[in-house]
Parts: C-alpha cells; sequence; structure tokens
C-alpha cells in the first residue's frame, strides 16, 4: 500500500513539473504549442493517477464522460473562430468554477454519508469546502455573464439599477452569515444551498455591472477565481496536485490581471467597481471633419513608404484580415519597407487576443512591439495602419480630462506622420468614447471591411 502511494505521490509531481513546463513554454508562441501539449499531458497523468488513488465503485461513467468530453472539446476547439475565442475562454473558467463546486457539494455529501468522516472532518474542513462552493459559483455565474457580453447575447453596457449597491452589500454581509452557520452545522443541507444560491447570483450582480471595455481584465480575473476554487478543493480534499494546480493557475491569473490594470492606468476596484461609479461629463464635445480615402489611394502612400507600423484591434478579428495583413507585409517589405506592429495589452476582447491572431498568420514574434517600444519612435513611422482597433489608440486618453479613458496610456499613432483607420464606420469603438484621432490633419479613414480593403491594396501592388 505504501508503495502505491509512494507512486501516486511521484507521479503527481511529475504533473506538476509538467504544468509549470508548459506554462513556460506557453509565454512564446513558437513553443505554445508544445506548451499546451506538455500541460494537458500532465493533467492526464494527474486525472489517471487520481482516479487509480480513489475506490472507484465504476469508471463506465467516468470512461463515457472521458469519451463524450474530449470528443465535444476536439470539435469545439476545431470549428470555433478567433473572433469566438474570448467566450470561448469564459466558458472555459466557468465549467472550471462549476466543477470546482460540483466537487465541493460532492465531498460534503461524501462526509454527511459517513458518520466516522461527518466527526472526524475538522472546521478547517468546512470552511475550504464553503469557500470552494461559493469561489466556483461566483465564477461560474460571472463566467457565463462575461460570455452573453462578449458574444452580444447581451448588451456590453454595464447594466446598474437602483439598489444595486445595496444588494451587493446584503449580498457580502449574508455570505458571512451563511458561512458561520454552514462550518457550526454543516449537515444542514439548507446552509449549503444558501451558499450555492448566494455565490451565483453574486456573481451575476457583479459581472452584469461591469462595462465590456473591461472584460479582458474580467476574464483574467475569473480565470484566477477558477484556479483559487480549485486550490480550495484541493485542501478540502486532501488532493496534492489539484492545490497546486490550482496555485499555478489562481497566481497566474493574478499576474495577467495586474499586468491589465496597469495597462490601463486602473486599479482592480476601480475595474470592478466600475458599474457604481458616476458617470463623468465630458470636457466638451469633440468636432472635425473625417477625411475619407479610397483603398487605391491608400496604396499609392504605402507603395512610397519606408516605415509602416501596425495596430491591430478587433476588427481584424471580426474581418478575419491577419492572413491578408501577413500578406501586405511581404509585399511592402518586398518593396523596400519595414513592417512593426503594436500591439495594446487590452487589444481585442481577451489578453493576447492580437497575438494569438497573429501567430496564426505566421507573424513573426519579433516583429511583434509592446506600446512603449514603439511610442518613443512614433515619428518614424511614415504610416501607420489602425486595423479595427479603437480606444488603444484614443488621443483622448491623454488630451480630454472628462474623458472616461483618461489617463489610460495609449498606443500614439496620431504622433506618426500619416495614419490610415481602417473600420467599417467612424463610430466610436468597444467602449463608447469619441475618438479625435478620426478628425487629426495626418489621419485618413478607409471604410469597409478590413480585409477587402487590404485586400484591394495586395491586388494594386500586383498590377505594378
Amino acid at each position: 500500500m505504501n508503495d502505491i502511494i509512494t507512486i501516486i505521490n511521484i507521479a503527481y509531481v511529475v504533473a506538476a513539473a509538467l504544468f509549470i513546463l508548459g506554462l513556460k513554454l506557453l509565454s512564446h508562441p513558437d513553443t505554445a504549442k508544445k506548451g499546451n501539449f506538455v500541460s494537458s499531458l500532465g493533467m492526464l497523468l494527474a486525472v489517471v493517477v487520481t482516479l487509480l488513488d480513489q475506490q472507484i465503485i465504476s469508471y463506465h461513467y467516468i470512461l463515457l464522460g472521458f469519451v463524450l468530453g474530449g470528443a465535444f472539446g476536439a470539435w469545439k476547439a476545431k470549428s470555433v473562430q478567433m473572433t469566438d475565442m474570448p467566450q470561448m475562454v469564459s466558458l472555459f473558467n466557468g465549467f472550471g468554477g462549476a466543477a470546482s463546486l460540483l466537487l465541493g457539494w460532492a465531498t460534503l455529501n461524501g462526509l454527511q454519508g459517513s458518520l466516522l468522516g461527518a466527526q472526524t472532518a475538522g472546521a478547517f474542513v468546512y470552511i475550504t469546502l464553503f469557500f470552494t462552493v461559493l469561489v466556483g459559483g461566483i465564477t461560474f455565474s460571472g463566467s457565463v455573464i462575461a460570455w452573453g457580453k462578449l458574444s452580444g447575447t447581451m448588451s456590453s453596457k454595464a447594466v446598474v439599477f437602483t439598489g444595486l449597491r445595496e444588494l451587493s452589500i446584503l449580498h457580502l454581509v449574508a455570505m458571512v452569515v451563511v458561512a458561520y452557520l454552514f462550518v457550526t452545522d454543516p449537515t444542514n443541507p439548507v446552509w449549503l444551498y444558501c451558499a450555492i444560491g448566494l455565490a451565483l447570483s453574486f456573481g451575476l450582480w457583479a459581472t452584469i455591472s461591469i462595462g465590456g471595455a473591461d472584460m479582458p481584465v474580467v476574464i483574467a480575473l475569473l480565470n484566477s477565481y477558477s484556479g483559487i476554487a480549485a486550490s480550495a478543493a484541493g485542501l478540502a480534499t486532501g488532493n496534492t496536485i489539484l492545490i497546486v494546480t490550482g496555485l499555478l493557475v489562481g497566481a497566474s491569473g493574478l499576474i495577467l490581471t495586474n499586468i491589465m490594470c496597469k495597462a490601463m492606468n486602473r486599479s482592480l476596484m476601480n475595474v470592478l467597481l466600475s458599474g457604481f461609479s458616476k458617470p463623468v461629463e465630458a470636457a466638451g464635445k469633440i468636432e472635425g471633419e473625417v477625411k475619407i480615402l479610397p483603398a487605391q489611394d491608400a496604396f499609392y502612400v504605402l507603395e512610397a513608404a519606408q516605415a509602416v507600423l501596425v495596430i491591430p484591434g478587433y476588427g481584424m478579428a471580426v474581418a478575419q484580415a491577419q492572413h491578408a495583413v501577413r500578406e501586405l507585409q511581404s509585399l511592402l517589405e518586398d518593396n523596400g519597407c519595414t513592417v512593426d506592429y503594436a500591439i495594446h495589452p487590452v487589444a481585442g476582447r481577451m489578453p493576447g487576443h492580437m497575438n494569438v491572431l497573429l501567430a496564426e498568420a505566421d507573424v513573426p514574434y519579433d516583429q511583434l512591439y509592446e506600446m512603449d517600444d514603439v511610442n518613443p519612435r512614433m515619428e518614424n513611422y511614415d504610416v501607420v495602419i489602425v486595423i479595427g482597433a479603437n480606444d488603444v489608440v484614443n488621443p483622448a486618453a491623454k488630451e480630454m480630462k472628462g474623458s472616461p479613458i483618461y489617463g489610460m496610456p495609449v498606443i500614439e499613432a496620431y504622433r506618426a506622420k500619416t495614419v490610415f483607420v481602417l473600420k467599417r464606420s467612424a463610430n466610436a469603438g468597444f467602449a463608447g468614447v469619441d475618438n479625435p484621432l478620426f478628425f487629426k490633419d495626418n489621419t485618413r479613414m478607409v471604410l469597409g471591411d478590413a480585409k477587402d480593403t487590404i485586400n484591394t491594396i495586395i491586388r494594386e501592388f500586383g498590377d505594378e
């Protein structure tokens, strides 16, 4: 028996090492696929060993779930569009939270079904079980709301109503009271159901009051929540690998959340409580004339350019223009032009969204630069091509104190010699903030689908 336990613990150490190695490999696009495979291998090892460690009554349902879940996951991963990836990641976070909630529920039922287990389980076990259920439920319902905002199923705007602040405070107080009652009387199922209800409803109110522009931060935070819930479940069940895995996910999610908040020059509490803040009146109305430029004329400017900077946004994902952008890059380079890419940390609908899109189109990673790298040399670019990005290049963040995004670090495209904005219309972006860049003297709006626009320019190069 001791030999089996030793083998299981060694397998857990190997699985943990594979998780850490996988995270390391995921940090670079060239090794990301290998990192995903290594992490998956570690998870498979951890699951198999855990099943062998437990007294399983029947493996039939486990095998059925493995086959059905694996087949559905493989099909979904193959069929999902890149534009739908943010909401899919949000659902992944939700499923992780739901799994932790169900594990906590099942563990509690197991303790209550065993008289010895109920007597020997201390307050620490019940506290961690309550925390598992609470965080798991918040993660699940919050992720579902985030999915709805990102997919367009519901409005991306912050939903605020009279009494929301009081309702949230009441939820927090109720959680503390129910936690005490649950730990002191764990055999009463009422407290468990109350905990589940409070968790699901709090996740809903907390996320529905956050605007869509802050969803990248929320996704990163919910990812952290799912890890914290898993780690708490590991503490409650005494499963070492679940603790380690949860800590890795929770820590990486918190680090990413912190990076995203710094990129917007806002605190985490400012993001989470954005729905409660009073709207700030704009400093003044943006006036000016949008100067339209046909794609054919944009070609002549690009043909003469020596340095071009591409700033991608969610519009590039919607138009699926990344491959066309890569082709345009090759043509420009063949024409003696250098091409760089500027990636804002919150561009797109999830962390790293633009990096994934460009990697899919085989854009060299060493040509991707962060905002702080390109801003000091923005004047050196002959042309900046803004593709579907709006808020991350909005000079209102620096010029208009009344703007909701004032103080947010942005890519200073307006300082380049010429700016091409590729959009379907001159309307405001996802955050709903008007953009003075559209009216700058050096800006030209190239209206239309980004992929069609770029393909038109590509054809012009071919005709030369």
